[in-house]
């Protein structure tokens, strides 16, 4: 059984989808990417296409708009006539709601929004997803399964907290490379070479979320594995749990790139 699926845009987010498709055995695809990557031009088996003009007319069962926000908010209208042959409409363009999407498309537009994040490329991903009442079981059975191909996913219940879960998860790698970041220069701040600072801090991080992978327990209970009581890992907690410490500074952080989602969406 052939589902046939069109996407719109084809950078490292897009291409990571694609790879997805093709290892789980959905397609045909056709690709809309005018400066396709030497990775997307060794993907087996795809209908790559310049621009929508040389889209083929079949119905297609989903179209992906993997656009960036300013981009998608151009080009929308374009893509109207493919929404009235019914294909399911998955949009993964932060700060673009729905009533925007349907502005274009139409109001009885099947249209689903996504978060994914950019771990994503390796098959590490988690995204948040977000649909109307009006799209079905089946539909959005078929949205997961898109978006499941590049990890784990997530619903969510109101379009508002898609902004939430995007400036945790769809954000939060950033913040994750910032820690390392700035391990790394206290490293070197101690006296390390920045080479070594920066392979103790790099190694830290990714032992430290396999072993949060691997190990349910609540990040409380691995914490106290890591710091014996009046120890040097303590000492250190004591500065990062402090009132002016990591707590607030990420309440402050996730608050910020929802406000810019906000204002994104109303611009």
């Amino acid at each position: 059984m052939t589902t046939p699926i069109l996407i719109i845009g084809a950078g490292k987010m897009g291409t990571a989808l694609i790879r997805g498709w093709v290892k789980a055995g959905i397609g045909p695809i056709t690709v809309v990417e005018p400066n396709p990557s030497e990775t997307l031009k060794a993907v087996p088996g795809l209908n790559l296409v310049a621009g929508l003009d040389a889209v083929p007319g079949d119905a297609f069962r989903a179209c992906v708009v993997a656009l960036k926000p300013h981009i998608l908010r151009a080009e929308a209208g374009k893509l109207k006539a493919i929404a009235e042959k019914g294909a399911l409409m998955l949009s993964i363009a932060a700060g673009t709601p729905l009533s925007l999407l349907k502005n274009h498309w139409g109001e009885k537009a099947g249209v689903v929004r996504a978060m994914p994040n950019t771990p994503g490329s390796i098959g590490q991903g988690v995204t948040a997803i977000y649909a109307g009442a009006e799209i079905g079981s089946e539909d959005r059975a078929f949205a997961e399964t898109l978006l499941s191909s590049i990890g784990l996913t997530l619903w969510v219940e109101t379009e508002t907290l898609l902004d939430a879960a995007m400036a945790i998860s769809g954000c939060g790698p950033a913040y994750v490379f910032a820690l390392v970041e700035a391990m790394a220069k206290a490293g070197v701040a101690a006296g390390l070479t920045e080479e070594a600072a920066a392979k103790l801090a790099r190694a830290t991080v990714t032992g430290g979320g396999a072993l949060l992978n691997a190990d349910p327990r609540p990040p409380a209970d691995l914490i106290r594995d890591v710091a014996t009581p009046g120890g040097t890992t303590q000492a250190a907690l004591n500065v990062l749990q402090a009132e002016d410490g990591l707590g607030p500074l990420f309440v402050a952080a996730i608050k910020a790139a929802i406000a810019r989602a906000e204002e994104l969406a109303k611009s």
